[in-house]
């Protein structure tokens, strides 16, 4: 039980470091692209001077690098949430093994302590036998 205990308890710890790392590396990247869609700022303004087309081909050039961004940060934030998923299965999974562990100790306990009662018992009930035997001998050792 101990060894199993102890590989239990190893495992876990393997997959939660490389969890934790996993999801460090993801909010970095979040918050990477988050900021670059900050620094893109607001649509460019149209400026007077230029004829519609080229303000059209500025507008258009800036929603289409803000649209991949912001698909590439629902793409991070996708993964983000299958990590985070992955790690709430993972850690009901271990505490579903451990209320087992403890449920297989507690019953082991319990046998072991109705073990020592029915031996107790059983010693106390052969004690007054012996005594009962041994009073008859004196018994009828004093008749001779």
């Amino acid at each position: 039980m101990e060894i199993f205990n102890s590989f239990l308890s190893c495992t876990f710890l393997l997959t939660e470091i490389q969890i934790s790392a996993n999801l460090h590396d993801l909010k970095q990247k979040i918050d990477q692209i988050e900021s670059e869609l900050q620094k893109s700022g607001d649509s460019p303004e149209q400026l007077p001077e230029l004829i519609d087309s080229a303000n059209l081909l500025r507008k258009n050039e800036f929603l289409v690098h803000s649209d991949q961004k912001k698909t590439e940060l629902i793409s991070v934030y996708s993964i983000y949430a299958k990590s985070m998923e992955s790690i709430l299965t993972s850690i009901s999974e271990i505490k579903n093994e451990l209320k087992n562990i403890l449920q297989d100790q507690s019953s082991l306990m319990k046998s072991s302590k109705t073990k020592s009662k029915s031996k107790t018992k059983s010693k106390s009930k052969i004690k007054p036998k012996t005594k009962l035997k041994t009073k008859f001998k004196t018994k009828s050792k004093s008749k001779k």
